[in-house]
C-alpha cells in the first residue's frame, strides 16, 4: 500500500474498490484499516475507499510527535488535494468523527457528505486520565501498552508514552467549535450512535442534528461506542450508511446551492 508524501508528513493509506470517493477517518488509539474492518469488503463494491493512518498513528511516519484534530483535519483536506479528488463523502469514527465535523466547517467545498459514528460534537473527557501513560503502567494494563506500541511503532518511533499523552491531551480539549461553526455546516449530515455510548449518546447527538439543518440523527440499538464493528451491529450500519449514501450521490452535489 502506498505512502505519500506531504508537507512535513509521509503519509500512509490504504485504497480498494471503484466508484465515488469515500474517506474513513479512524479513532484515536487506532488506525484506518483496523477501525473499519467491518465495513471493508461492502463498501470497496460501490465506492473508492481511502484509509489513511493520522498524523502521529499507525504506520503514518513525522519528525513530530505532535498532532491535535483540527491538524488533523487540515492533513486530510491536504490528502484530498494531493491526490486531485475535489469533493469526497467522509465517514468519521469518534475521533475521525471529529476530524470530518472541523473538515465540514473549514473545508466543505471538499466534503460531499458527512457521516459521523460515536461524537456528539463536543468534548466529553470522561475517563480520559485511564488513558496517561502512568495509569497505565500504575495499574498494569499491560495489554494495552503493548496494542499501542505495536499499532503506532511507524508513528511514535518507540515513545508511546508521547503517543498516549498527545491522545489523552486531544481528548480533553476537542472538539472545540462553537454551535454557531456546527450551524454553517451544509452538507448531507447522518449523525449516528449506540444505544448505550457514553460519548455519543440520544441526547448529545440529537443536540448536534439540531444545529446541523437536514440533517439526521440515528441511535444503533443494543449498542455502545463501537455500533459499526464486529461485536456490536456491523451489518446494521453499513446497510444504514449505504443506503443514505445512495441518496446523496456526489453528482448531486455539483448543483448550485439555491436551485
Amino acid at each position: 500500500m502506498p505512502y505519500l508524501q506531504m508537507n512535513d508528513l509521509n503519509l500512509f493509506y490504504e485504497k480498494m474498490g471503484t466508484g465515488e470517493p469515500l474517506l474513513f477517518l479512524h479513532s484515536g488509539y487506532s488506525r484506518g484499516i483496523l477501525a473499519f474492518a467491518s465495513q471493508l469488503l461492502d463498501f470497496q463494491r460501490s465506492y473508492t475507499c481511502y484509509l489513511p493512518d493520522f498524523r502521529g498513528h499507525g504506520r503514518t511516519r513525522c519528525e513530530s510527535l505532535e498532532w491535535n484534530t483540527d491538524r488533523l483535519a487540515e492533513d486530510m483536506a491536504a490528502f484530498l488535494h494531493a491526490l486531485d479528488i475535489p469533493r469526497a463523502h467522509l465517514i468519521g469514527y469518534s475521533l475521525g468523527a471529529n476530524v470530518g465535523l472541523y473538515l465540514a466547517v473549514k473545508h466543505p467545498s471538499l466534503v460531499a457528505s458527512l457521516a459521523t459514528i460515536g461524537t456528539g460534537g463536543f468534548s466529553v473527557p470522561t475517563g480520559v486520565e485511564e488513558f496517561e501513560p502512568e495509569w497505565l503502567e500504575r495499574n498494569g494494563k499491560h495489554d494495552v501498552i503493548e496494542q499501542m506500541k505495536e499499532r503506532h511503532e511507524e508513528a511514535h518511533r518507540g515513545n508511546w508514552r508521547e503517543f498516549m499523552r498527545q491522545s489523552a491531551e486531544d481528548w480533553r480539549q476537542y472538539p472545540r467549535l462553537t454551535e454557531d461553526e456546527l450551524r454553517g455546516i451544509r452538507c448531507p449530515a447522518l449523525f449516528l450512535t449506540g444505544e448505550h455510548d457514553p460519548f455519543g449518546g440520544e441526547a448529545r447527538v440529537k443536540r448536534l442534528s439540531a444545529l446541523v439543518a437536514g440533517s439526521r440523527s440515528v441511535v444503533v440499538p443494543g449498542a455502545g461506542h463501537r455500533p459499526h464493528m464486529g461485536r456490536e451491529q456491523p451489518v446494521l450500519v453499513n446497510d444504514l450508511l449505504l443506503d443514505w449514501l445512495q441518496e446523496h450521490p456526489l453528482e448531486r452535489r455539483h448543483e448550485p446551492m439555491d436551485r
